[in-house]
């Protein structure tokens, strides 16, 4: 759990380190990156095309990257040794991607269907996303005597507006992958006093995820889908890995 950290595990760490210590000095001086760097839905008019690599880079506070960092400590080295370092990168950047498309992927269903909501109520969506622009300050004003509309309204605003930031969609990928190759190692966790074989770590991964992702819990702010994303990259990955390598044999 604890392995000498290798060439691509420990530049990976220390580029996110640079980004969120980056962000924090910046910040300091009313310079926010978030705007820049982070992912915002495809269709929002605050996303750039480089977000879709930069948004891993990017971390909501210190424990998060805390988690992300030493998760990618632990299982990251093991992968970047058997899988090599190309295949380690390929693996990481593709989980994230995965992460982000999936997370976006959702996003878009629920874009979708508040959109056609509020057009059958004539509503100006044109409106929300003037006003989603990171560059307006404030709330968006609704007018309209329907609470439905309102809440609707509101909630594609927060979509558009709201960034998506970590690199927990790559590290989802890589503890999938990790479990994948080594079914049977035992892994210990917080608040678990007893080991559980990796093997029963992606399917518990998808499940919470699916479900956490498909409930909402009111001031659950974190991207379930992104996670669910990764995970699955991570497996299908190793999975054609391993395929692969035994047909060679």
């Amino acid at each position: 759990m604890f392995p000498q950290i290798t060439p691509v595990t420990r530049n990976i760490i220390i580029l996110n380190v640079i980004f969120f210590v980056a962000t924090l000095l910046l910040t300091n001086i009313n310079i926010n990156l978030e705007p820049l760097l982070a992912g915002y839905f495809p269709l929002s008019p605050n996303f750039n095309s480089w977000q879709i690599i930069t948004h891993m880079f990017m971390h909501g506070g210190i424990m998060h990257i805390v988690f992300n960092m030493f998760t990618l400590y632990s299982f990251g080295p093991v992968l970047e040794q058997v899988l090599g370092q190309k295949k380690f990168i390929i693996l990481y950047f593709a989980a994230g991607l995965g992460g982000f498309a999936l997370y976006n992927i959702w996003n878009y269903y629920e874009v979708s269907q508040l959109t056609s909501f509020l057009n059958s109520q004539a509503y100006d969506i044109h409106e929300i996303y003037k006003y989603a622009d990171i560059n307006y300050s404030g709330e968006m004003p609704i007018s309209s005597d329907s609470e439905a509309v309102r809440d609707s309204a509101q909630k594609l605003f927060n979509i558009l507006r709201t960034p998506m930031v970590g690199a927990s969609g790559a590290i989802f990928g890589i503890v999938a992958a990790f479990s994948t190759l080594f079914p049977d190692a035992k892994l210990m966790f917080l608040f678990i006093p007893y080991p559980i074989k990796a093997k029963y770590l992606t399917p518990i991964i998808i499940v919470v995820s699916i479900f956490l992702g498909l409930r909402q819990f009111s001031g659950d702010n974190i991207a379930h889908f992104a996670h669910l994303g990764g995970a699955l990259i991570g497996y299908l990955f190793v999975a054609n890995w391993k395929k692969n390598r035994d047909r060679i044999q």
